[in-house]
């Protein structure tokens, strides 16, 4: 059978279906008019571009752009992918791909930077939570959903993509040169700072959960007078991974978080183990901007139990809960059907987390931070580089664990 046969009873089926859902709802009154009403408009638009637009155009494709349009129009998050696009969304959710290791979001119809991630070519080239991105190799992004803005940056190691930024305060965009690198991230990374234990998590990624755990125990046994939890400007990742590693600092059987869908229906998880930290040594979460989703939970749980004090500035508010539906001709719609709440009931979603110390890193301050840490590299220093002197959240964090601030503050939250 031709192609374009196929097409048209694919179109034919199409309309049937509408149709047939179309009689099966007209009893349910006013709704199910207006549904009747929608669907018509649909199928005869769909009708009027077959018959009329200039050149012919396949059932397929319009219906394609119909569901992307559709999807794009619900939040930044929910998509619609075409059978390429979702086999290769599984190629790179399972394994590594080549990139420049951004997460990002969309606001206002256009892609913008949740955070770039330690290490990476974004990282590097000086990338900051909240630049929009305005064009991709000189392509506007006005038009382009999430999904296509994420295809357009990953390729292959070793290629080359441009990026035309957009960053508050600046008069004129910038456009920024990246070379794909492989992406593979080293999650969990930890150190001392004299007296104060410190951790730096930079993605909720598979067994970080182990990883923290076993930073956890190395620090605990040099007797530290705290704990640093350093989780600014990471994205997020793995839920799984987020109540693993809040199991860490709370009691077994303690909430961590709840999802809470369109219905009302809940989905509670719990804290799986025993922690693995004295409820004597103090905690301080580092958040900002740049942390999102399971960084919020874990941030979100720990305030909730006043197990730590978070510090810093208030986060991203990216917290919700998408499915991926598969269908049968090989696409797949990510659908958001829920949202996260800390312990308390707190909606993370869109409102992010309030430190409980708030202290401000202005454009000025990371920028020379970002740029003596470069320095050091440049020097050979390998490793986990921290500089306190030039990092107003880290320095304030150590005094109050130095001070024993830290634990009364805990105490007294």
């Amino acid at each position: 059978m031709g192609t374009l046969n196929r097409f048209k009873i694919f179109g034919v089926a199409l309309i049937t279906f509408a149709l047939g859902f179309i009689v099966g709802f007209a009893s349910q009154g006013k709704q199910s008019e207006d549904e009747y009403k929608y669907l018509r408009m649909f199928t005869d638009v769909l009708r009027i571009i077959k018959e009329n637009y200039v050149e012919p155009v396949s059932t397929k494709d319009l219906i394609y752009g119909a569901l992307n349009g559709m999807t794009k129009s619900l939040d930044p998050f929910s998509t619609f992918f075409t059978p390429k696009q979702y086999e290769s969304f599984r190629q790179e959710t399972e394994g590594e791909f080549g990139g420049v290791g951004i997460e990002i979001g969309m606001e206002k119809g256009r892609p913008v930077v949740i955070s770039p991630i330690e290490g990476t070519p974004a990282f590097k080239a000086g990338i900051k939570p909240g630049d929009v991105i305005l064009e991709i190799d000189g392509e506007d992004t006005s038009n382009m959903s999430l999904i296509d803005v994420v295809q357009r940056i990953r390729g292959k190691v070793g290629t080359k993509v441009q990026l035309t930024i957009h960053r508050k305060g600046m008069e004129k965009p910038m456009k920024i040169e990246l070379e794909r690198a492989l992406i593979k991230i080293e999650s969990v990374r930890w150190t001392t700072l004299g007296d104060v234990g410190y951790i730096k998590l930079s993605q909720f990624n598979e067994n970080v959960g182990v990883q923290v755990e076993k930073a956890l125990k190395e620090l605990t046994s040099k007797r530290v007078k705290g704990i640093i939890l350093d989780l600014r400007n990471d994205p997020g990742g793995l839920l799984s991974e987020a109540v693993n590693v809040a199991s860490l600092f709370l009691p077994e059987g303690k909430l961590v978080v709840y999802t809470r869908g369109r219905n009302g229906e809940t989905q509670k998880y719990f804290a799986r183990r025993k922690p693995v930290v004295p409820d004597n040594l103090p905690v301080i979460v580092l958040i900002n901007k740049g942390s999102a989703s399971a960084s919020e939970i874990v941030a979100g749980a720990l305030q909730d139990y006043k197990r730590a004090i978070i510090l810093g500035e208030k986060s991203f508010g990216k917290a919700s809960v998408q499915n991926i539906i598969p269908l049968e001709d090989g696409s797949a719609l990510k659908l958001t059907v829920a949202y996260y709440y800390t312990p308390l009931g707190r909606l993370i979603h869109n409102r992010g987390i309030v430190p409980d110390v708030q202290v401000a890193m202005d454009e000025k301050q990371e920028e020379a931070l970002q740029e003596a840490i470069r320095q050091k590299k440049l020097e050979g220093k390998s490793g986990l580089i921290l500089l306190p002197e030039k990092d107003p959240q880290l320095s304030k964090a150590i005094e109050l664990i130095r001070s024993g601030q830290a634990l009364k503050r805990v105490a007294n939250l």
